[in-house]
């Protein structure tokens, strides 16, 4: 049986079903090529750098202006739109970062995530046998202020394992290791003690403490001694004689008569007075027996090793030899030979 015949066309319901079929299919397109273009590289290729600082607290769009503001991208909307997409923006730290024009999303993304760190950075120089005091002042000029760097030592602890049972440090004078860091742009104080802690432990890790535990001191009183090295022995191949003349006076029950413990406790390396030598203070060596409670500097590998590793001579006293431009000291075990040498080579 013939059927019905067909139902005519509309013409026109087809044709504006084609032009919205067309007009979607372009969006979606140009759509994918902005996405596509601010993902991949974009054109023209990446160029000059630029130097942006995001402020602390800038949200994703305000990140955006600035970039677009600088060069580094070309649509700050389109940048929003496809952070939020992948979900970050949430962990953009602020800081200054070195970028180039046009810069490549995945690259500005990374490097905000990163942190400055990672972007710009400045150097800072620790050398060895510089105390806390000495190291505010230093990062002082990163931009590191001292009640800063105070409260990131106080965030901090002695390398895990490096005490003995029973041991404590008030302060961590001597794990600061001297060396030369990056620190970011803005520096971040926490980090810098933590990289500081990090290359004490990396750097201690090789020394061998077993002779320095024969004479019955713990690591931690190898650090004490090796921070007195650091601060009087001014020549390196005096570093060891001068740890054996610590050694020595400890076992002979004198007080080790390091002047530096007393510099230490007024606070600074001048010159000390009269007055100086009768401070009060268990850093006072010229009185007290014994090591001081903390290490009075932090010393490099040369004098920790040094420490626990003291040369195998008797002496007992030394002196600076004047004139000498290596700095090196007189050594003996015999206190008129001391004197005598003394009385030919005033100081004053």
């Amino acid at each position: 049986m013939a059927g019905y015949p067909p139902k005519p066309v509309n013409r026109r319901r087809l044709l504006a079903f084609v032009a919205l079929a067309l007009a979607v299919i372009v969006v979606i397109a140009l759509a994918w090529w902005g996405i596509t273009r601010l993902v991949s590289d974009p054109a023209p290729t990446p160029g000059a750098t630029v130097m942006v600082t995001i402020p602390a607290g800038s949200s994703a769009t305000q990140i955006a202006d600035i970039l677009a503001s600088a060069g580094v991208i070309t649509d700050a909307g389109a940048f929003v739109d496809q952070v939020v997409a992948d979900g970050l923006g949430g962990g953009f730290r602020p800081g200054s970062y070195s970028l180039r024009t046009n810069e490549l999303y995945r690259r500005i993304v990374d490097q905000l995530n990163a942190g400055p760190a990672n972007t710009a950075a400045s150097k800072l120089v620790i050398p060895e046998g510089y105390a806390i005091w000495d190291i505010e002042a230093a990062a002082a000029k990163v931009g590191i202020t001292p009640k800063q760097y105070r409260q990131a030592l106080e965030n901090h602890s002695p390398p895990v394992g490096f005490l003995h049972a029973g041991e404590t440090a008030s302060t961590l004078e001597g794990f600061l290791f001297p060396a030369t860091y990056d620190v970011g742009i803005p520096a971040d104080a926490n980090q810098l003690v933590e990289d500081q802690i990090a290359a004490f432990d990396a750097n201690v890790a090789s020394v061998d403490f077993a002779y320095a535990e024969s004479r019955h001191l713990t690591p931690y009183d190898v650090l004490k001694i090796a921070s007195l090295v650091e601060r009087e022995a001014r020549a390196p191949e005096d570093r060891s004689k001068v740890s054996a003349i610590i050694y020595n006076r400890l076992k002979a029950g004198m007080p080790t008569g390091m002047e530096s413990g007393i510099q230490y406790a007024t606070g600074a390396w001048g010159i000390l007075t009269a007055k100086d030598l009768e401070i009060d203070s268990p850093y006072n060596l010229w009185v007290h027996r014994g090591l001081p409670p903390t290490p009075i500097c932090n010393p490099g590998l040369a004098s920790i090793e040094a420490a626990a590793h003291p040369a195998k001579v008797d002496y007992l006293y030394m002196y600076a030899i004047k004139g000498d431009a290596k700095g090196r000291h007189y050594f003996t075990n015999n206190y008129q030979d001391f004197l005598r040498y003394q009385k030919e080579h005033p100081y004053s």
